[in-house]
């Protein structure tokens, strides 16, 4: 019997994570994950892979919107509502894609330049933007958020619990940035799971994620490493990519811990 075991959301692009408790599902994925993005003053999107100050930036709830705080500076934070009243628009790139996303605030835009020591733009993907999922794995022309290129990353417990019996010095999932944890399956069993149901949402399995350099940089720390990838390559290379963990489209609904995980 598989069980979700962990929910968890990154509002913004590349930023800290939340850990809930419930969630509703949304066919751009759970409710506000990656709803939010950094852009250069160009409109091109920023990650952690080329901006490893980013790890350092936590976001919570708070009572009107989420709270965006910066380890090194205790005590401030920024407010960033749950919705945008601007209608500021930009056009923004994020891979391949090219889409309008709404200019949040100034204000923001500065406090997050100088705590990244670079200049930013903080925007939001409101409602009437649609980003195509790949058309090679879309079923019915689905959209995804900012979220690199799908609604839902799901990972078996047992997979991490796997990779770490192999390093040196074992590694948290918040390397990996999944949404779903599940415990009770098998080491790697999400690689074959097409059809799944968790609460009253469905997903699809579309492929095994392939993984980069930002999993080898230390959440807690910022610092980068040759691990994971390293022993990852050893036995999880297919086709000149590390895989872990399974990519998901999803149908609404709404999931909580401890939920039943059905597998086919």
């Amino acid at each position: 019997m598989y069980t979700l075991s962990e929910i968890w959301i990154y509002p913004i692009k590349s930023l800290g994570g939340i850990r809930l408790n419930n969630s509703r599902v949304q066919e751009r994925g759970l409710q506000y994950d990656r709803r939010w993005m950094l852009v250069d003053p160009a409109g091109k999107f920023l990650t952690q892979r080329t901006v490893h100050e980013m790890s350092q930036l936590d976001v919570a709830f708070g009572a009107d919107g989420f709270l965006i705080t910066h380890r090194a500076f205790p005590g401030e934070q920024l407010m960033l509502p749950f919705t945008t009243p601007s209608r500021d628009t930009l056009t923004v790139q994020i891979w391949d894609d090219t889409i309008e996303a709404v200019h949040v605030s100034p204000t923001l835009d500065s406090r997050l330049s100088q705590w990244l020591n670079r200049e930013v733009k903080l925007v939001a993907m409101p409602d009437w933007t649609a980003r195509p999922v790949d058309p090679d794995y879309a079923r019915e022309g689905e959209t995804v958020s900012f979220a690199d290129g799908y609604p839902l990353l799901v990972v078996g417990q047992s997979s991490l619990d796997d990779l770490n019996s192999r390093l040196e010095t074992p590694i948290s999932m918040q390397r990996f940035r999944p949404n779903l944890i599940v415990v009770g399956s098998e080491a790697f069993a999400e690689d074959t799971w097409k059809e799944i149901q968790i609460g009253s949402a469905t997903f699809r399995g579309v492929k095994p994620c392939a993984r980069c350099v930002l999993t080898t940089i230390d959440p807690a720390t910022g610092s980068i490493g040759a691990e994971p990838l390293k022993t990852l390559a050893t036995y999880r290379k297919r086709n000149n990519k590390i895989l872990f963990g399974m990519n998901l489209l999803a149908r609404p609904g709404h999931v909580a811990v401890g939920d039943l995980v059905v597998t086919a």
